[in-house]
């Protein structure tokens, strides 16, 4: 592992400063075992994806404004989401294109952003961790992560050094699970019905735990279990490699979800 002690800017997101602040801790954890500094800058907000993803670009670069002036003083931005960090990495530099004054600054952050276990494996050179989950689990490779930013090996590298974990590949892993920020919202019929066919293959592969790295599709997945009367637990696997991988697991907001 690099022996030097970069400063890291944790981007925590949105979902899991409101739904589940416990991944931000684990995330810090790990982070510090990696020999990190730490800190969470006070003045980062939502990385823009909603506003992005709905077409309005002014809101998307007054937020994506914020985020660069937060993180400016940091080694590296490294967030518990390959949605958020695909978002700062890959559409940060095109929303000021045309803009110099930001330009610049917007494909220097892009280039020191990162999903936190791709930041453990690829750039600290992490290859185990310290935990304990007794269990068979299963992965879901969440779309921004797996196609932007090429998360996919890096989590099962560290997962396969917890103890008593067994993991099952998932069938369709690789398949969205209908959540896509404002696409649920948007498409409820069709976000449904992929999600349901999700927890199909998660209810197939026998796993008691889902494990995937990014809360959004998590919340999904969790809710349409629950519906479904499934026993099947969901975690972000920060928690699980962080040995944070007790209590309550994931549960959808309140409502129908």
């Amino acid at each position: 592992m690099a022996s030097e002690s970069p400063r890291v800017g944790l981007f925590v997101t949105c979902l899991v400063d409101l739904m589940r602040p416990r991944i931000g801790f684990a995330a810090v954890k790990l982070l510090r075992l990696a020999g990190c500094q730490v800190e969470v800058p006070r003045l980062q907000t939502c990385c823009g994806q909603p506003a992005y993803n709905s077409g309005d670009r002014h809101d998307t670069r007054d937020i994506a404004r914020q985020v660069i002036r937060a993180f400016s003083e940091f080694d590296y931005l490294v967030a518990p989401s390959g949605s958020c960090a695909g978002m700062i990495r890959e559409h940060y530099p095109a929303l000021f294109s045309d803009e110099p004054e930001f330009a610049a600054a917007a494909r220097d952050l892009a280039e020191r952003a990162h999903e936190l276990t791709s930041f453990l494996v690829d750039v600290r050179g992490m290859t185990r961790v310290e935990a304990h989950f007794e269990g068979a689990v299963t992965y879901h490779d969440s779309c921004a992560g797996l196609r932007e930013l090429g998360v996919s090996q890096q989590p099962r590298a560290l997962l396969a050094s917890v103890e008593g974990l067994e993991m099952t590949e998932l069938v369709d892993a690789d398949i969205c699970c209908g959540f896509g920020g404002t696409f649920c919202v948007k498409y409820p019929e069709i976000s449904n019905d992929m999600v349901g066919r999700k927890s199909a293959r998660i209810e197939e592969s026998g796993a008691g735990t889902l494990l995937a790295g990014d809360l959004g599709c998590l919340m999904n997945i969790a809710g349409k279990l629950k519906r479904q009367g499934s026993k099947v637990e969901v975690r972000h696997v920060a928690e699980v490699l962080a040995n944070m991988g007790g209590g309550a697991a994931i549960a959808e907001p309140d409502g129908e979800g």
